[in-house]
């Protein structure tokens, strides 16, 4: 997408501190800390936007936002599986190759049941990864074995159409056993707890407070990387602070929500817009000693919410479509995108329809009146007006109170993952080009299933999904989980998301992506 900001900003860099052309530097704010730099636990896209420009895996996202080579400079695709041969000018950071030893050290950990990792599911394509992460095999019968330092063999269980997508995801990167095991619990936990194969390396890790990256010159293609060093000194997620630090060329991009957008209209600041494929939902927690876990609550629920009120109410942002669906309007299906081959219409705005469902509800729950609702959300002024709309509207139409938990985003992930909620606004971003990254969310073997929803209809039809070659077999069941989800209330879809934000002109070739890192700057330079 093309780069529009305001003229020349001539006022607005005096210092030389958001970009500078000299020195090949750019300064930016990162909105959070990023929860966990170990790409073998990590699940959020904070962690992943750092992790994806100091490491890489075998395959990588170009600028055009292709997949390329990466770590490995070929591969061959045969009915069993894949055999990639990896570049021998590969390097670690501290000048070390990367060797097939790494990936394979890195697939067996994260697989492994007592990693926890969130995203082992993402590993299950490998020969025997779902019986070693159920703790029935050792993680050496994982398919993956380095024929010797620059040849790397994966056994796929079966034929899987996506698997080249996956390496290129974090879940796949390498990490060196002799370093990992010198740092025992203290692996990346801080800057010289992490060793580094990617564009950059991290020099400077102040917790909660800044970061720094710097050229790997060490990197293979570094030649191509032209930024000299990134420096994030601010963390925070409030619009109107980012926006004053754009304005006061203090960093070189930002982005925008409705008062801040206005602010930049009013000073002809020129705007840029970008949707990054990502969907906003309320998901509901399904545990035992959750009132939610009750269809007609979740129901009574489903009748009074309205997406396209909270979009052009409350978000009030240009480009955000309210969604009656998990799966985004862009993913693809067999001829047409998916959701133009199996529309799915939004679920009637019925106040009188949804106290019935409530009236019920409170019978089969023997409650009444019901408790309050506890309603997990982000730390930001957005998070805050969405939390409060819903507040107003289940009070005015259900009688409903809603408690709002404001946490932080390290803080929220860990509530989520406990349970700590009735309700929580979360967002599910694309991890590679296949329906099946949003359609295996609400999997009963998925972690980032935080609600713990089980039904084994809906299982049945994920794993049809997952494993069927035949396109239109698998549309088809992408199908059925989207009118299961539908149906059986696991999720509120709001919306699709549409950045927008503004970027000092100066600052030249970021790439923005759906999939990966976003932006991505490694390709970025800034002009003169």
């Amino acid at each position: 997408m093309g780069l529009l900001l305001f003229p020349l900003l001539a006022h607005a860099d005096a210092s030389g501190e958001a970009v500078d052309a000299n020195r090949q530097h750019i300064t930016l704010a990162m909105t959070e800390e990023p929860p966990t730099l170990n790409s073998m636990k990590a699940t959020d896209q904070v962690s992943f936007f750092i992790l994806n420009h100091i490491n890489e895996g075998l395959l990588r996202y170009d600028q055009h936002n292709d997949l390329a080579p990466g770590v490995a400079e070929r591969w061959e695709v045969d009915a069993t599986g894949v055999t990639f041969h990896l570049r021998p000018t590969a390097r670690w950071s501290d000048g070390q190759p990367v060797t097939a030893h790494d990936f394979v050290f890195a697939w067996q950990t994260a697989i492994a049941p007592e990693t926890a990792s969130e995203y082992a599911f993402f590993l299950f394509p490998l020969q025997n990864a779902e019986e070693i992460n159920a703790g029935k095999r050792p993680v050496t019968d994982l398919g993956a074995v380095a024929l010797d330092d620059h040849t790397l063999r994966a056994t796929l269980a079966k034929p899987c159409g996506y698997f080249l997508r996956l390496t290129a995801f974090g879940t796949y990167f390498p990490v060196r056993k002799d370093f990992f095991q010198s740092r025992g619990e203290r692996y990346a936990a801080d800057v010289g707890d992490l060793l580094f194969n990617g564009p950059f390396r991290l020099t400077r890790w102040v917790h909660s407070a800044a970061l720094r990256l710097e050229r790997n010159d060490f990197y293979w293609d570094r030649a191509q990387v032209a930024l000299h060093a990134i420096d994030i000194p601010y963390i925070t997620a409030n619009p109107g602070t980012l926006f004053n630090l754009f304005r006061d060329g203090k960093i070189a991009t930002a982005g925008l929500d409705a008062e801040t957008l206005g602010e930049a209209l009013r000073r002809r600041f020129q705007i840029r817009h970008f949707a990054d494929g990502s969907v906003f939902f309320l998901e509901l927690n399904f545990r035992p000693e959750r009132v939610t876990r009750n269809l007609n609550l979740r129901r009574a629920l489903q009748h009074v919410f309205d997406p396209a009120e909270l979009v052009n109410k409350v978000i009030a942002l240009p480009g955000t479509l309210p969604t009656p669906s998990l799966f985004p309007t862009w993913l693809k299906g067999a001829t047409r995108p998916l959701r133009e081959e199996f529309p799915i219409a939004q679920p009637p705005v019925d106040y009188i329809r949804a106290r019935e469902h409530l009236a019920l509800a409170k019978k089969e729950l023997g409650l009444d009146p019901l408790p309050p609702l506890v309603f997990l959300t982000g730390n930001s002024d957005s998070a805050a007006n969405e939390a409060e709309y819903l507040q107003h509207l289940f009070k005015r139409e259900l009688g409903l109170d809603l408690r709002i938990d404001r946490q932080t985003f390290k803080q929220r992930l860990a509530r989520m993952s406990a349970g700590q909620f009735d309700i929580v606004a979360t967002a599910w971003g694309p991890d590679f080009d296949d329906p099946i990254t949003f359609g295996d969310l609400f999997a009963s073997w998925n972690q980032n299933n935080r609600g713990q929803y089980v039904s084994a209809d809906l299982d049945r039809w994920i794993t049809s999904a997952r494993d069927a070659t035949d396109p239109a077999v698998r549309m088809q069941a992408f199908a059925q989980i989207q009118e299961h989800l539908s149906r059986e209330v696991v999720i509120l879809p709001e919306f699709e998301r549409s950045q927008i934000y503004v970027q000092d002109p100066r600052l030249k070739g970021v790439v923005r992506r759906i999939f990966g890192a976003d932006p991505d700057y490694t390709r970025a330079r800034v002009a003169p």
